[in-house]
């Protein structure tokens, strides 16, 4: 990964959060993707008074990513929520976050801080037996 550790991607995630749309949660937060080239793509999450429709901030930077056309290369995701314990992907975003990661072979490093709090988990470690792209064939 080009220049991009835990502690800017997590500063990233946390710069993030700042946009999150959460009237109702009030539980804004941020998440960073680092690529393989050094970008890195952030999301923020936003809500939606219908609570199913509402979308996690590593949904949005999953959807940004492939709409600038990345496909694979994820090298490592930061989230960062609010309080002192560390936020991890829910199960919707880490089955996101494989497939992306799928696609170029990687296995990414998942970073969580909020507060002093941290944690640090491989995305397969997170997602056992990942459903993904080769499991249509």
């Amino acid at each position: 990964m080009t220049g991009t550790g835990r502690d800017p991607l997590l500063a990233a995630a946390r710069k993030a959060a700042e946009h999150a749309y959460a009237p109702y949660s009030r539980f804004a937060v941020g998440a960073a993707l680092a690529f393989e080239d050094g970008a890195v793509v952030t999301g923020a999450n936003a809500e939606n008074a219908s609570y199913g429709l509402s979308l996690c901030a590593e949904a949005v930077a999953v959807a940004k990513a492939m709409n600038e056309g990345r496909r694979g290369g994820l090298m490592a995701v930061a989230i960062a929520g609010p309080g002192e314990e560390p936020v991890m992907p829910c199960g919707r975003c880490r089955q996101m976050l494989s497939e992306m990661a799928q696609l170029g072979g990687s296995d990414p490093l998942v970073w969580s801080g909020s507060g002093q709090a941290g944690a640090e988990q491989r995305l397969s470690a997170l997602l056992p037996l990942a459903f993904g792209p080769d499991s249509l064939r």
